[in-house]
């Protein structure tokens, strides 16, 4: 076959960008060189992941196994006489790279950058086409980190590639992936700042050379401030020499904070003594800030006080996986300035270089981690990787002002070994120590400038015990205090214990959320409903009293958007929905809400919950439904309109005003204002569909009707253009069940449902969800032609594939398995004959039918449910009235 060619072009004068259209193959078998075969290769466009798709569909597992990627590339004549290297910004995770069928190098990590030198494998003569191949594998390691955790490990070449063409003489750090040149502020002051400059470079011409290391600093507005040469010396040919050299000290800098991102720029070349050629030169920017942390008073940026307040993020975007273009990352870092945030915790490890970037740009604080995520290997090697994972972190990103904090270690303990023997879990948890001692020894010695952070689960006896919380300088608390434990009203204590428990240590709440799927909604929000309006007074709560203690240092959303974890089942399968954004960055009610607590400026939003379409039934006699709208501000109070007319005014508690809207059939206009000197107003347009208490109203002709049985929520599908309704009991003249009860899984934490993924629908809600020991359903709809559809699902014995560590509440239980046989008559006529779900078609899986009746005579529709053995069961119930 043609292979792909790129067709390289210099970038900043020494890089070469190689991403692009590449080829690809699957190799399940794991081969240990290159297939030879033509067959099985498809075009792809690297940055790439094999896992876009099979992370989200129906099968249980994505793909976690070999890849190979290939290209074809020419001989530049302007390569003669360099040295080249092959650089990788991101492979996950183990890697092996080959050129012209020789191996050139490997890599064993997925979120850091690598260098392979290729000068000697590639073909010297001039045009000479040069084959690279690229084996990845995300297979599972025991000797790679991380073991587990609660995000998909895709695999690929997810991150650019380029070729590092560079002369004999040149900046080189070979073992950890970064230029080669660091630069700190060891003493910052708003008087003077201190700047040093140091690395490593090589000399892999034939001869010795001369060299001289110029420094050139640039102030934020472009002028000149300093320049110098220093003298390195005679380097030996094939020599490695580091270096460090203390700039003279700035006078009154511009100070880098969140408000005024002030960033200097340090250019760095080697020059030949003898010729005044420069050999190499890098650019890199820095600022100019000090910080610190205290334990009652929390943390300070240039003498000033500073709440750390921000997200989490994952880097995965819906459809991409996580092989995301750097726009749109960056992209994601704008949106979390733009709600007032002034802290981004990447997590759960090292992210593109272009976030960093941007935070430092954006004014965004930062803390960086390496994947040590829920468990460890007691082994050597997984020691030995993650030692390098942290020093490939801490080289690669050093020169970012934003990074505050070097992290390790995220709920370490969480997936705890060796439970059922005592002595054999000490022996652990020792092993998990000594780690955390090395990483903690060894971050501190390469970076004494910054601080460091373990971010435990919220267990605070267990890391206690173990002496976690004695190993870095900042502890932080992933708390889900009102969600998988506890009782949302006890936060504000929870946090006091916290400060108490581990006294003289600062601390930040590192994690902290609720599943909100971004569909669903609920009037009367409880826990674990999944709904936005939970998910809001969850935030609400937190965000109140985290801004009340001086001591808490910090907080971060976990997380900022939704993100892959093919684990998970839920309402919304492989994705965790605890995001304040969707997985494509559609912003939900919480949104809103951070940027009315954070925000400086002010701030008016109607939430989302209200936009574009909402549905509900009438009350009888009543020709309006009544339901909340939630406006989100930092204004002292506003006034709400519909369709022009006044619905009061509203004072904003904790940054929320609610409104009871009386919604009419059809288009409403909402409208509201702020009062005072702001005049902010925000407008937004809602299609409501009313379904009248009486269904043969003639003002309001019945057309459709779709339920959820055994749910309160309402679930908006956007598939098929239609809010699914709430269940209720039948009322004459109305709609509604007759008899049974709503299914709920024994777990001592769900409300209703099941967190169950339905096999064959993107509707899990509508299937989650049913009614037990249903005995009749009757809509009293008007004589006409009508299409009825039920839902079933089997839910009784249908257990997650794999229960998350923190869903193990003490209550869980395994839901038993309940024979059902049961037929369903329309109207007297059979419809449904014999119905056994689990044994015609299995456990959780989404099953419909369809009939069609003329009602005559003003009967209305009356659905029987016979049972033959157990109990029957109806999930949904759509009714749709066909012309005739």
């Amino acid at each position: 076959m043609a292979w792909p060619q790129a067709k390289p072009s210099p970038q900043n004068g020494r890089e070469v960008p190689l991403s692009g259209t590449w080829t690809f193959m699957k190799d399940p078998k794991n081969q240990a060189m290159l297939p030879n075969l033509d067959a099985g290769w498809q075009p792809v466009t690297v940055p790439h992941t094999w896992n876009a798709v099979d992370a989200f569909d129906d099968v249980p597992g994505y793909y976690r196994g070999a890849g190979w990627y290939k290209i074809v590339m020419k001989t530049q004549a302007a390569w003669k006489g360099k040295v080249l290297y092959l650089q990788f910004d991101g492979a996950n995770q183990e890697t092996e790279v080959f050129v012209n069928g020789k191996k050139a190098g490997a890599h064993i990590g997925g979120y850091s950058r690598f260098i392979v030198p290729v000068t000697d494998l590639m073909r010297n003569e001039a045009s000479a086409l040069q084959t690279i191949a690229v084996k990845v594998n995300n297979r599972f390691n025991k000797d790679i980190a991380p073991l587990s955790g609660d995000f998909t490990f895709f695999g690929g070449l997810y991150r650019k590639v380029s070729l590092l063409v560079l002369n004999p003489v040149h900046f080189n750090d070979p073992d950890h992936g970064s230029s080669g040149l660091y630069i700190s502020t060891p003493e910052v002051s708003a008087a003077k700042a201190a700047l040093k400059v140091s690395g490593q470079l090589i000399n892999k011409s034939a001869a010795t050379k001369t060299l001289v290391l110029r420094n050139l600093v640039k102030d934020p507005q472009g002028q000149v401030v300093y320049s110098d040469d220093f003298s390195l010396g005679q380097i030996s040919a094939g020599k490695r020499v580091a270096f460090t050299h203390q700039l003279p000290t700035l006078s009154n800098p511009v100070l880098w904070s969140p408000e005024q991102p002030a960033l200097y720029t340090v250019i760095s070349s080697i020059v030949d003594a003898q010729t005044g050629a420069v050999l190499d030169k890098l650019e890199h920017r820095t600022g100019m800030r000090w910080f610190r942390f205290d334990v009652n008073e929390g943390f300070f940026l240039n003498g000033k006080p500073y709440k750390l307040m921000g997200a989490s993020r994952h880097q995965d975007y819906k459809g991409l996986g996580n092989a995301v273009p750097a726009a749109l990352q960056v992209e994601d870092l704008r949106k979390i300035k733009a709600m007032g945030a002034n802290f981004l915790r990447v997590a759960h490890y090292p992210q593109d270089q272009a976030v960093l970037d941007a935070c430092d740009e954006l004014g965004l604080l930062a803390s960086l981690e390496t994947p040590l995520v829920s468990e460890i290997t007691e082994s050597k090697a997984f020691t030995n990787n993650a030692l390098r994972m942290q020093m490939e972190m801490i080289k690669q990103h050093y020169n970012h002002p934003s990074i505050i904090m070097w992290t390790y270690m995220n709920e370490i303990l969480l997936k705890m070994q060796f439970k059922d023997a005592e002595s054999r879990k000490k022996i652990y948890v020792e092993n998990v120590r000594r780690l955390a001692l090395a990483l903690e020894k060894m971050t501190r010695r390469a970076d004494p400038y910054r601080y460091t952070m373990i971010p435990n689960h919220h267990s605070i006896k267990t890391y206690k015990e173990a002496g976690l919380t004695d190993i870095p300088m900042v502890v932080g608390w992933n708390v889900y205090h009102g969600w998988y434990g506890g009782d949302l009203a006890n936060f504000p204590e929870a946090l006091d214990k916290l400060h108490a428990e581990v006294p003289g240590k600062p601390f930040m709440i590192t994690e902290y959320g609720a599943d909100a799927d971004p569909r669903i909604h609920a009037y009367k929000p409880e826990r674990f409903d999944k709904s936005v309006e939970y998910a809001t007074r969850f935030h609400q709560t937190y965000l109140k009293a985290i801004l009340s203690k001086p001591f808490v240092a910090g907080a971060q959303v976990w997380n900022f958007a939704d993100f892959a974890s093919e684990d998970r089942e839920e309402t919304m399968p492989h994705i965790n929905n605890k995001g304040i954004m969707t997985i494509d960055r559609q912003a939900k009610n919480t949104y809103f809400l951070y940027c009315a607590f954070l925000s400086k400026t002010p701030y008016l939003k109607i939430g989302a919950a209200a936009q574009d379409r909402r549905s509900g039934s009438a009350m009888q006699g009543q020709d309006v439904v009544t339901q909340p709208v939630e406006v989100f501000g930092n204004v002292g109070d506003a006034e709400l309109f519909l369709d022009g007319k006044s619905m009061g005014k509203k004072n904003f508690k904790d940054h929320i005003a609610v409104w009871n809207v009386p919604f009419q059939h059809g288009k409403n206009a909402l409208k509201v204002v702020a009062s005072g000197a702001a005049r902010l107003e925000d407008q937004a347009s809602i299609n409501f569909n009313l379904i009248p208490a009486d269904l043969s109203s003639k003002k309001l002709p019945f057309k459709a009707l779709a339920i959820s049985l055994g749910d309160p929520r309402y679930f908006e599908d956007e598939t098929g253009n239609k809010i699914w309704l709430p269940d209720q009991a039948y009322r004459k003249g109305s709609w509604g069940y007759i008899g049974g009860v709503p299914y709920k899984k024994e777990t001592g934490h769900q409300p209703f449902g099941s967190d169950k993924n339905i096999v064959g629908t993107a509707l899990d809600p509508v299937f989650q969800t049913q009614r037990l020991g249903l005995e009749g359903y009757k809509l009293d709809v008007p004589n006409g032609k009508y299409e009825v559809t039920m839902y079933f699902a089997e839910l009784m014995g249908a257990e997650m594939t794999t229960v998350l560590p923190y869903n193990l509440l003490p209550s869980y239980k395994k839901s038993a398995k309940e024979d059902r046989v049961f037929s369903v008559y329309l109207h007297g006529h059979l419809i449904a004959n014999r119905l056994d779900l689990p044994k015609q078609f299995g456990l959780a899986l989404a099953v419909q039918k369809k009939a069609k009746v003329i009602i005559k005579d003003n009967k209305g529709i009356y659905l029987q449910f016979k049972a033959i053995e157990g109990r029957p069961v109806l999930n949904a119930l759509e009714v749709k009235r066909l012309a005739f």
